[in-house]
C-alpha cells in the first residue's frame, strides 16, 4: 500500500511561501475593499434619503389618481423634495409600496423620503392636512356631511356646486363616464354615484372643486379598465351606476350581489318593477333605518321610487349613492339565475326565490324565527 504523504508547509520553497502570502493578502485586500464599497454605498443611499434641507419650506404637491409610484419619484425630484428619485425608487421597491392616495399634500422640504412616502401613502400628514375618507354606499348627503366635518366648506356651498349648470357641463366635457343623463331635472344631485369612496388629502384650504376633482380622478382610474365592457352593455354608463348604487345599497355581503343583479335584470327583462325598498327611502330623502315607509310614499310615483307606479320595466332615473367595485362588476357582470325575488335577514344574509309565493314563505318564517328586520 502506497504510504500517504503529508504537506509539510516547511518542505515548501521559500519563492511558493512568498506567492501563497501574497495571494491570501491580496485575498483579505479584496474583502475590505468590498466591504469598503459595500459601506460607502450604504452610507451614500441613506444620505440620499434625508431631507433636502435642513430648514423648513413648504412646497404643494398633487398626486393624481392612478399615477405610479415611480413617476412620483421623478416628480418629487424635479420639485425638490428628495434628492434622488433612484434612490426614492430603491426604496419603495424593498418596501413593497405600490400606491399612494390621490391628493394635494403640503410637503416640507426638510423631510425625509422614509416620511414623504408615509404621508402619500395616507398613513400620516403634517397639521396643515386635511384627511377625509368618504365611505362605500354613502350617498351626496353624507358627503357634504363629511366635507364640512372637516373642512371650512359648508353643506350648502357643496350643493350649490353641482346646481351649477356651466360647471356640471365643463364636467361632462372632461370625464367620458359623465354624460348629460345627469343634467336631467329629474335627479337630485348630478354627481350622485360617481364620486369615488376612498380616503383623500387635502389642503386645509381645499375648494369643493378640488374634493371633486380629486374624486371624480379616481372614479376615471376605477371605471377605465372596465370602459371596453361598459361601451358594449345594453345599458347606459349612467343606468349601469345607477343599478351599481341599487346593488350597493342592497347587499351587504359581496358574495350576494350577482345574484341581485340578476333578479334585477330579470325584472327589467319581464318589464317588472324592480321593486327596490331603498329606491323608495331615496326618493324620499329617509335614511335607512330613520323609519318605515308610509303607505303614501311607497305608493307615490318619484323616478327613483321603483315600487311606486308606472316604474315597470325602469331602472331609477339616477344614482342612490356611491358604489364599490364589487357592485359595479355585479352590474356589468351577473349571475345567470331564474330568480325573481330576494330579502335580507338581521344577518344581512340575502335569501333568493324564483315565485312570489316562495318570496312570501321565505319572509313568514324569517318572522317567526324573530329574523325580520324591524325598523
Amino acid at each position: 500500500m502506497d504510504k500517504t504523504e503529508k504537506l509539510d508547509i516547511n518542505n515548501i520553497p521559500k519563492k511558493k511561501k512568498r506567492h501563497l502570502k501574497k495571494s491570501v493578502k491580496l485575498f483579505l485586500s479584496l474583502i475590505l475593499v468590498l466591504v469598503f464599497i459595500l459601506v460607502f454605498i450604504l452610507t451614500l443611499y441613506s444620505y440620499m434619503l434625508t431631507g433636502v434641507s435642513n430648514t423648513s419650506k413648504i412646497v404643494k404637491f398633487k398626486v393624481s389618481a392612478g399615477a405610479s409610484v415611480y413617476s412620483i419619484g421623478d416628480k418629487l425630484e424635479k420639485e425638490g423634495l428628495i434628492r434622488s428619485a433612484r434612490a426614492y425608487k430603491i426604496y419603495v421597491k424593498l418596501n413593497n409600496v405600490n400606491d399612494y392616495k390621490a391628493g394635494t399634500y403640503k410637503l416640507d422640504k426638510s423631510y425625509s423620503t422614509k416620511k414623504i412616502v408615509s404621508i402619500l401613502r395616507g398613513n400620516t400628514y403634517n397639521e396643515n392636512g386635511i384627511k377625509i375618507t368618504f365611505k362605500e354606499g354613502i350617498t351626496i348627503r353624507k358627503v357634504a356631511k363629511e366635507i364640512a366635518k372637516k373642512t371650512n366648506i359648508t353643506e350648502s356651498e357643496v350643493y350649490e356646486k353641482m346646481e351649477d349648470k356651466n360647471y356640471i357641463s365643463s364636467l361632462i366635457d372632461k370625464y367620458w363616464f359623465l354624460t348629460d343623463d345627469i343634467k336631467n331635472s329629474n335627479i337630485y344631485y348630478p354627481l350622485e354615484g360617481y364620486l369615488y369612496p376612498e380616503t383623500y388629502v387635502f389642503n386645509e384650504d381645499v375648494t369643493v372643486e378640488e374634493i371633486f376633482k380629486n374624486m371624480l380622478d379616481e372614479t376615471d382610474s376605477k371605471l377605465s379598465k372596465y370602459k371596453e365592457d361598459i361601451n358594449k352593455s345594453n345599458y347606459s354608463i349612467n343606468e349601469i351606476i345607477t343599478l351599481a348604487s341599487v346593488i350597493e345599497q342592497e347587499g351587504m355581503y359581496d358574495s350576494d350581489k350577482k345574484d341581485i343583479a340578476s333578479v334585477f335584470y330579470n325584472r327589467l327583462n319581464k318589464n317588472m318593477p324592480l321593486g327596490s325598498d331603498v329606491t323608495t327611502y331615496y326618493a324620499f330623502k329617509v335614511e335607512l333605518g330613520e323609519r318605515e315607509l308610509t303607505t303614501n310614499e311607497i305608493n307615490t310615483y318619484n323616478p327613483y321610487n321603483t315600487r311606486g307606479p308606472s316604474m315597470n320595466g325602469k331602472i331609477p332615473v339616477g344614482a342612490i349613492s356611491n358604489f364599490s367595485k364589487s357592485s359595479l362588476e355585479a352590474a356589468l357582470y351577473p349571475n345567470k339565475t331564474n330568480y325573481y325575488y330576494f330579502v335580507a335577514d338581521k344577518k344581512g344574509k340575502t335569501h333568493f326565490t324564483k315565485t312570489y309565493e316562495e318570496h312570501q314563505k321565505v319572509i313568514k318564517e324569517l318572522k317567526e324565527s324573530g329574523n325580520w328586520i324591524e325598523l
